[in-house]
């Protein structure tokens, strides 16, 4: 066991990527309060999960997870585990009972207390468990550790003003709060000024921002403002509404150069009589308009999209529904759920619930056109060069040729046969471009020679991370 001044700590995160972006959160503030993250190989003195809600083996991944470490905890005098997140503020007090050997629990609206907490439960010798319903401040006010030099999220809302029949997060995390756009955008000066070059715009309905402070038009505002901040790179966003994105935004991301042709739009189902019974205030021949105009405006965009399979009094023709609109709207890939009951939920006692062996069978037909679809939109693109932002990671290797990876400007994952000479090899943040010569279903190789290969301050910033020997492949980090 290290001494106080010296403890270590891991965060394991579950679910979207506000979850990873208070993941940063947590680790900063552990950081601040003298903690060390856990070196590859080490066993941590504190392990802290940051959960999820929204589907069922999250849940089971936790506990399966709390039961491994019961009795490393046992053995390992003074270590802690702490649960935060969404599970955390919908369970509280059932985590304790399930983990009696969890020393805190706390929620989405109270990052900033847990070093505190933390403190709390070694000195009382008992679990503290401590959820804020509230939002009390803005989790960007918190210090931030991430995990990349080059890119990062930023959170411009927290909250959800839907009311989704399968969803708990506004539960959860509240009502809708924006920040202040002069904020937002020095967040982002800041961190480009460190390095970054590629921000995701972070929020749970990203297209309403402005709803707080009665500006409609401000996320379009906020996508064109970002284009006027010199070394940024790259701009995502996710994830819009499909019932309130307006044209404003299509043309801001059309008419921003930094602002990338990628767009996640979730439809979760083709069928009419399923939306309404989810609550979403969209009709399937809305959601694929909005596709038209997006294709019209940014003729190269990739989109891509969420289904869930099974809700709730989902009939065969229901389906066929969505695997009609699956194949019209031609997308770049899907992330796609089996449905299953969230308690707390409208949907958890909707009646003619579908049996698990037909959600199983309808999951595995449209998994098998997503990838079809998804393969032959990226078989499309051989031939082309395409301009890739290289990532940390592991890389690949294809039989005896190695492989760098990182993603296009569309964000399809993009596997590049890595250059002999050390010395031409990019860092994860330099950009260069590449011809692609086979389009996978999940991804693209490009086997021909990088060009135009530019070294960024995001490479810099990297390579000034790490030692100089781990420049090359097998380089560490996360992509």
């Amino acid at each position: 066991m290290t001494s106080d001044t010296e403890r270590t700590f891991e965060v394991i995160t579950y679910g979207c990527q506000m979850n990873f972006h208070d993941s940063e959160r947590i680790s900063g503030v552990l950081a601040e309060a003298g903690y060390r993250p856990v070196a590859d190989g080490e066993s941590a003195d504190l392990v802290v999960f940051n959960t999820c809600a929204v589907r069922e083996n999250a849940d089971n991944r936790l506990y399966g997870n709390l039961g491994h470490l019961a009795s490393v905890k046992a053995n390992r005098p003074g270590m802690q585990i702490a649960v935060g997140g969404c599970m955390a503020q919908k369970d509280r007090d059932i985590v304790v009972a399930k983990a009696p050997w969890v020393d805190v629990v706390f929620g989405t609206n109270n990052l900033g207390s847990l070093a505190a907490l933390l403190d709390r439960a070694r000195v009382n010798q008992t679990a503290q468990v401590e959820i804020v319903e509230s939002l009390e401040r803005f989790p960007s006010t918190l210090p931030s550790r991430r995990d990349s030099a080059y890119a990062a999220w930023v959170a411009i809302s927290v909250g959800c003003n839907n009311a989704c029949s399968f969803c708990i997060v506004p539960a959860l995390r509240g009502k809708e709060a924006d920040r202040n756009p002069a904020d937002v955008l020095a967040e982002i000066r800041a961190l480009v000024s460190e390095g970054v070059q590629e921000v995701t715009l972070l929020g749970q309905n990203v297209n309403t921002y402005g709803v707080e402070f009665g500006d409609p038009g401000a996320f379009a505002k906020l996508l064109r403002s970002c284009g006027d901040i010199e070394g940024l790179e790259r701009v995502r966003f996710t994830s819009p509404h499909p019932a309130a994105f307006s044209d404003d935004v299509i043309a801001a991301m059309a008419e921003t150069p930094n602002v990338m042709p990628s767009l996640h739009m979730p439809l979760q189902s083709g069928s009419d009589a399923v939306l309404r019974a989810m609550r979403r205030s969209y009709r399937s021949q809305r959601f694929l308009g909005i596709l038209d105009r997006v294709r019209a405006a940014i003729p190269q965009a990739a989109i891509t999209t969420d289904v869930i399979v099974g809700f709730p009094g989902e009939t065969e023709a229901d389906f066929q529904a969505t695997l009609d609109v699956v194949a019209q709207a031609r997308f770049a890939g899907a992330f796609t759920f089996q449905y299953s009951i969230r308690p707390g939920t409208p949907a958890a006692t909707m009646p003619d619930q579908v049996s698990h062996e037909v959600v199983t069978e309808r999951y595995n037909r449209l998994v098998e056109l997503v990838s079809d679809i998804s393969w032959a939109e990226n078989r499309a693109l051989e031939g082309t060069s395409v301009e890739v932002m290289f990532a940390a990671g592991e890389g690949r290797k294809d039989g005896a040729t190695h492989r760098i990876s990182g993603r296009a400007r569309d964000n399809r994952l993009v596997h590049v046969r890595a250059p002999q000479d050390p010395a031409a090899m990019p860092r994860p943040g330099d950009i260069a471009t590449v011809e692609i010569s086979y389009g996978a279903p999940h991804h693209l190789n490009a086997d021909s020679d990088i060009t135009n290969l530019r070294r960024t301050r995001g490479g810099d910033a990297w390579a000034a991370a790490v030692a100089p020997a781990a420049i090359g492949l097998g380089m560490p980090g996360r992509s």
